[in-house]
């Protein structure tokens, strides 16, 4: 199976849920990516800080982003799962940031009320913890700094709405449907 072609962007659509993989879990500073090409993860590289990702970090199939890869996600999640989890998700907002001239979105997400109902009362940012909101713009804000060869300019713009989430996510579904035209 692959993870990004196989696996549906929606897991419900009409209630708006999507279907995210996960590639690090929360508390790792191992970066793991989906390589495309093999239908595997693997290693890309230990995060060059001491820092962590407070949020499971992850993907959903089936996307793809001005980056040319599939929109990311971070997904708030009581406990870390592992990479390759398959969590039914709700987006509630975006944070847009950019790095070496590309737009790099992040979705933020919360697990649906099946998976884990702490997040019902979560519906978009202004329903969440002041610190969270920092945190989330601080990882992806300083996460790159110490990786001056391959990252030279990293922006961290602003938290948007779920129906910008929303629009994100039908725009980079778009995007992948044209991609495979080209295959």
């Amino acid at each position: 199976m692959h993870l990004v072609k196989d696996i549906s962007a929606f897991a419900d659509q009409e209630k708006w849920y999507i279907n995210v993989i996960v590639d690090v879990p929360k508390w790792s500073n191992n970066k793991y990516e989906y390589d495309h090409k093999l239908g595997c993860f693997k290693l890309d590289r230990v995060i060059h800080s001491s820092m962590y990702y407070p949020v499971d970090y992850g993907f959903i199939p089936q996307t793809l982003s001005l980056d040319w890869d599939p929109c990311d996600v971070c997904l708030l999640v009581t406990n870390p799962t592992f990479p390759w989890c398959l969590i039914k998700a709700r987006p509630i907002w975006i944070l847009y940031t950019s790095d070496n001239a590309w737009d790099d979105p992040k979705i933020i997400a919360v697990p649906t009320s099946d998976v884990d109902p702490r997040w019902d009362e979560v519906h978009d940012i202004d329903d969440l913890w002041h610190h969270m909101k920092e945190e989330l713009f601080t990882i992806f804000k300083q996460i790159k700094f110490l990786e001056h060869e391959k990252y030279d300019k990293v922006e961290v713009r602003e938290f948007w709405s779920v129906e910008d989430a929303e629009k994100e996510i039908l725009t980079s579904m778009h995007r992948y449907q044209e991609s495979l035209k080209d295959e």
